[in-house]
């Protein structure tokens, strides 16, 4: 079943015209005709059964039925701190890391971040995660979407308050485990960038609260590290296996 995201409060009965890049994926990519059924969710929780009632090669009006109130997010509540890495492999992170059911990602820049942009661009670059996060919700059932925040520095970061949240820090060199840790409901998890964290940066982490985790004999790269913690963290305290 074909699931699409729109930004606006759905009512059961009501039509509506679909958003325009939504438009053309259902019309030109989809090739989908009236009278075709989809879903449709709006982030509140829940998702709609909708019916193509006209479509053209641009625009796709829709009649919005029943709303099946279904809950498929996670019980864990995990804000990803992952300092920015290049090229697509922050968009396969953000990807993978809504599949596996986070709750807020927060880019971040470091001592060793290579992605050096000014601030138009970075506009640009969140507002192509957080399509990323929004196709990943469509894809994977999620009917709420997590919140891609703003590019900050990762000492700003540290700065805030934990409130309440387990944090832990991704290190190579740590023995610590997953499994030797108190389960948690709340969690934020901190992966460094390609040339990982520095030293100092670990050590501020250490100071702000976090604890230095590690994840097995081999190192893992930035794309890989946090996506992999998520779906340990997942088997061991949340709902996944």
């Amino acid at each position: 079943m074909t699931r699409i995201f729109v930004a606006t409060a759905l009512t059961a009965g009501a039509e509506l015209d679909l958003p325009d890049e939504a438009a053309r994926h259902v019309a030109q990519v989809l090739r989908m005709r009236t009278g075709e059924a989809l879903t449709l969710f709006d982030g509140c929780g829940g998702e709609y059964a909708a019916v193509i009632v006209d479509a053209g090669r641009r625009d796709v009006r829709v009649r919005i039925d029943q709303h099946h109130p279904v809950d498929r997010e996670s019980r864990l509540d995990v804000t990803l701190a992952q300092c920015v890495s290049k090229g697509d492999r922050m968009d396969y992170t953000i990807q993978k890391a809504v599949e596996l059911g986070v709750s807020r990602i927060v880019p971040l820049l470091s001592e060793r971040s290579v992605v050096k942009l000014d601030a138009e661009r970075w506009d640009k670059k969140l507002e192509h995660w957080r399509g990323v996060a929004v196709s990943a919700c469509e894809q994977s059932g999620r009917t709420r979407v997590p919140e891609v925040a703003a590019v900050q520095k990762l000492d700003a970061w540290l700065a805030t308050p934990a409130e309440g949240r387990l944090r832990l820090v991704l290190a190579p060199t740590e023995s610590v485990s997953l499994r030797t840790l108190d389960a948690a409901a709340a969690i934020a998890l901190l992966i460094g960038p390609e040339g990982g964290l520095s030293d100092a940066e670990i050590a501020a982490a250490r100071r702000a609260g976090c604890i230095g985790i590690g994840l097995g004999p081999r190192v893992l790269r930035t794309e890989t590290a946090g996506v992999a913690t998520l779906a340990a963290l997942q088997v061991l305290w949340g709902d996944l296996g």
